[in-house]
């Protein structure tokens, strides 16, 4: 069964960003939202990190994610949508997508228990440094932490943290740097899911010490999304990469 989709073709022949306007468009968000969620979290501590952080990432960095493309989609094509998304993007079948997707994912599992330890080793010095700083408010590894809020608590975190890092967030991520940005930076052809893929992985301020594991595990699939023009792949790798992560906290935490 073939994914039913219009493949929307850029009337300009030029549309390309410039790197620096790429940048600012990722980086200026995420350093409000960050910020914001860093100064709202030192004030109040009445709800887990994890609903905080979301729910800012909900109020704030999704929407304007998702208003970048609108408006791109208004300027180019006419017309509020998410064509400016899918510029180029071709058709394939859901079978082979969930195929390649279910493959990154076990490839993402080696490289979690390969390349992942070491990561931590080499950057255990500077983490150990930024806790010192930063209250166990919001280290997301401290899971007795956690398990001093309510029942009531812990399952309204776990529901925000499924339904909006497990789907929300990488539809609308992928939507915007697989989708939309590397679209914009179509002249370095190979090399533009590259650079989307390193700068998408230094955009998450708020997990700062997992950079070579992000850039090991996304590269591949943004390769593919692009080689395939197939956005999707990076959807279903992304929802079940996060989805997973998602789950393997939440039985840490509950296994007490």
């Amino acid at each position: 069964m073939a994914i039913d989709q219009e493949l929307p073709r850029n009337p300009y022949k030029n549309n390309d960003l410039s790197l620096l306007k790429v940048i600012l468009l990722i980086f200026i968000p995420t350093t409000v939202l960050t910020s914001i969620y860093l100064l709202v979290g030192y004030a109040h501590t009445t709800i887990p990190s994890v609903i905080l952080f979301f729910l800012l990432a909900m109020l704030f960095l999704f929407p304007v994610e998702i208003a970048i493309v609108l408006r791109a989609s208004k300027k180019e094509f006419g017309s509020y949508s998410f064509r400016s998304a899918f510029v180029n993007q071709g058709k394939a079948g859901w079978k082979r997508t969930l195929i390649i997707g279910l493959l990154l994912f076990g490839f993402a599992g080696i490289m979690s228990i390969t390349l992942g330890p070491l990561e931590k080793s080499l950057t255990a010095s500077l983490s150990a440094k930024l806790a010192a700083v930063l209250p166990a408010y919001f280290d997301w590894t401290n899971l007795d932490h956690f398990r001093q809020y309510s029942g009531v608590s812990l399952l309204l975190m776990s529901t925000v943290y499924l339904i909006l890092n497990g789907f929300v967030g990488p539809i609308v991520e992928e939507l915007f740097f697989r989708g939309y940005l590397t679209s914009k930076l179509s002249r370095y052809g190979k090399v533009a899911p590259v650079i989307v893929t390193v700068l998408f992985s230094l955009y998450h301020f708020w997990l700062p010490f997992q950079n070579l594991f992000r850039i090991s595990v996304f590269l591949p699939a943004a390769y593919l999304t692009w080689k395939e023009k197939n956005i999707y792949i990076g959807m279903v790798f992304h929802c079940i990469s996060n989805i997973f992560t998602v789950i393997s906290f939440l039985v840490a935490l509950y296994a007490v």
